[in-house]
């Protein structure tokens, strides 16, 4: 079935039972056996289905676990209490004393903190690339797992994924990735040859900015160990936010092809406003990874970024400000419009030029982009160049 009607119906077993549209959320710290062999059978499955404890998920997280791996095409799915909970699962458990760790440089912040802050110190070899790496070179006996996230986040570069993960499977080395901009509906990471594919679901798949979720991806092989390391750790997510995803997830597609088509609207609009240096979006065909973008993805999410001329501190505090239509906020696949300051992990360290272009993250929501077009407009004219209050009082 095509990605749209499964949206809808896959995840609804349960419903039947309940004579319902939409499964009944169930809460519950202990699941109930019928019979001591039943008890035995779900506490030594070395892979399970269902519910045999609390804190692995009752019947609505299996539910949505069950959906989302047949919406990605895939064998199976692990709910985790967040997204950054579910990278680090997938990091955790491919890392140790004498791996070596091939991580692309354009990651979500939070993921180098966990590489550079806890991987590393307990042992963990840690090497970053650039998004045009030829990584065969890169890859060592002691490869375990190569990690990208595509597009990068903030500075928006294309990984040729198909490469990448050519490169790794003739080393036999599984890759990863954070495929949490172009959702399932607009990215089929497991046909680009990714081994184990992560989403923040707090974001487009649930959509409504109410809810922290982290959903993996892959065969049962490919997560054997990121589920041994879940169930050690306790990792997984809380029924009510399956539940409250599962709503999400009916509307997935027709949220992501209005976020497209408000985005486009808006970055094609920007790309002629003074005072706007570059839009850096890979569905533009200005963009430098735009034909990666066009063999690799059906479709463009909400987000991307914008740099702007440089301006003095106070003119750009301004710009900030003015914005009426765009929350101040770090996230983005809600419903809402967002900005943010967009300044990539890795040189958040470095002392920038007072001359330097502002960066700010833009994510569309579902707003009529006319109307932030006008509310964007308004925010441009509080911009000043740097040089032109160099000698202001």
């Amino acid at each position: 079935m095509d990605t749209e009607t499964l949206l809808i119906h896959a995840g609804r077993e349960t419903a039947a039972a309940a004579n319902a549209v939409s499964p009944p959320l169930v809460r519950t710290s202990t699941t109930v056996f019928a019979s001591y062999d039943a008890y035995k059978q779900a506490q030594g499955a070395l892979v399970f289905d269902g519910p045999r404890y609390g804190r692995s998920g009752t019947s609505t997280t299996f539910e949505l676990q069950r959906a989302m791996a047949e919406i990605a095409c895939t064998e199976t799915c692990i709910a985790t209490s967040s997204g950054l909970a579910a990278i680090t699962a997938v990091l955790a458990a491919h890392a140790g004393p004498g791996r070596h760790l091939l991580i692309g440089a354009g990651v979500y912040g939070p993921t180098r903190v966990f590489c550079d802050n806890v991987l590393i110190p307990s042992g963990t070899d840690v090497e970053y690339f650039a998004h045009d790496t030829d990584i065969a070179p890169l890859l060592r006996e002691s490869t375990s797992l190569v990690f990208v996230e595509t597009p990068a986040s903030l500075t928006m570069e294309m990984w040729d994924v198909p490469a990448i993960s050519a490169a790794a499977h003739d080393r036999g080395v599984p890759v990863a990735c954070d495929a949490t901009w172009g959702t399932p509906v607009f990215f089929d990471a497991h046909a680009l040859g990714i081994d184990i594919s992560i989403h923040a679901a707090t974001k487009f798949i649930n959509g409504h900015s109410d809810l922290l979720l982290g959903l993996i991806t892959g065969t049962l092989d490919a997560l054997a160990g990121v589920r041994a390391y879940c169930d050690c750790n306790g990792t997984h997510a809380a029924p009510d936010t399956c539940w409250l995803t599962l709503r999400g997830l009916r509307t997935l597609a027709v949220r992501m092809e209005a976020h497209q088509r408000s985005a486009l609207t808006v970055a094609h609009w920007l790309t002629s406003q003074p005072g706007v240096q570059r839009v850096l979006f890979p569905a533009l065909d200005t963009d430098p990874g735009h034909k990666l973008w066009q063999s690799q993805f059906s479709g463009a999410a909400g987000p991307f970024t914008v740099e702007l001329a440089p301006s003095s501190e106070e003119a750009f505090t301004q710009f900030i400000d003015s914005l009426s239509l765009f929350g101040l906020g770090t996230s983005w696949g809600g419903f809402e419009s967002l900005v943010m300051p967009a300044i990539p992990h890795h040189l958040r360290a470095l002392a920038a030029p007072t001359d330097a272009p502002r960066l700010v993250r833009l994510h569309i929501g579902l707003e009529n982009p006319h109307d932030l077009c006008d509310d964007l407009a308004a925010a441009l004219t509080r911009l000043t160049p740097a040089h032109d209050t160099a000698n202001t009082p």
